[in-house]
């Protein structure tokens, strides 16, 4: 706002809307879930009650793990910390190097701008040229690895399907059981409309007409992108309320609801 070519203009902002509601609302949650997600992730307990697997510890692959909890082994025996640890910097990666992320974090923390039409107090822009934001541009392999983590946890859906604790073999499903499932489907959202996604679908095509398959996959990936921002949000919220759910559970707080 305050260029060479700009106009002169001493107020911080003409905007008389309450602008500064929605940057300091996304200051509040950010910090409130990265209080909670630093506890989960450090505690090293309480995340899994058959059959349900806290999204945060999954997969979990150390010899730290609880019985029950490794589906695919344990390569990390001898890692001394929380479980959680070598798995979350991959889904904490790709949320923090995202499009939609980087713009909500900016605003609320950096004050980079601050909203649309206000001054930013910053007297010096380098946009994320420099270290270490230069490291936003590996966002597309954190997508990759982003994929995988979903699969992961499309697959802990399928085993929450099994018994509890005490019931017999078969099919069965619980609360908990919805909770895993509608948590995937936001996950699947949010990481199939990402932006590396849309271009890894479509991009570079000098003619849509010349790959069809591509097109079709773009258009789709295409409308998941329009509501980013919303799939951000919804999947943020739904993998929080899925490891406490799985918290109350492992704890005796609460007793899942089962269904059949």
């Amino acid at each position: 706002m305050n260029g060479p070519t700009r106009a002169r203009i001493g107020l911080k902002t003409l905007r008389q809307d309450r602008w500064w509601l929605m940057p300091a609302l996304t200051f509040v949650v950010f910090v409130a879930f990265i209080i909670y997600s630093t506890w989960r992730a450090f505690s090293g307990e309480n995340y899994f009650s058959e059959p349900y697997l806290s999204p945060f510890y999954s997969p979990c692959l150390s010899n730290e793990c609880v019985p029950g909890s490794s589906d695919f082994g344990q390569p990390f025996g001898g890692f001394p910390l929380s479980p959680a640890l070598l798995i979350l910097v991959f889904p904490l990666g790709f949320r923090l190097t995202c499009y939609y992320y980087r713009k909500a974090y900016y605003r609320a923390f950096w004050l980079s701008p601050p909203a649309c039409a206000v001054a930013e107090p910053h007297g010096k822009y380098t946009g994320e040229t420099r270290f270490p934001l230069l490291a936003q541009n590996i966002h597309r392999w954190f997508w990759y690895a982003a994929v995988v983590v979903a699969c992961v946890l499309t697959y802990d859906v399928y085993l929450a399907f099994g018994p509890a604790e005490g019931e017999s073999d078969g099919i069965h499903m619980g609360l908990g059981t919805l909770i895993m499932l509608v948590n995937v489907v936001f996950i699947w959202l949010y990481t199939l409309g990402c932006h590396s996604c849309r271009h890894i679908m479509g991009g570079r095509l000098r003619h849509f007409s010349k790959h069809p398959v591509r097109y079709k996959l773009w258009t789709w990936v295409s409308k998941l992108n329009g509501q980013h921002a919303r799939w951000a949000w919804y999947s943020l919220f739904s993998v929080a309320l899925t490891d406490f759910y799985i918290y109350l559970l492992a704890t005796g707080a609460i007793d899942d609801v089962r269904f059949f």
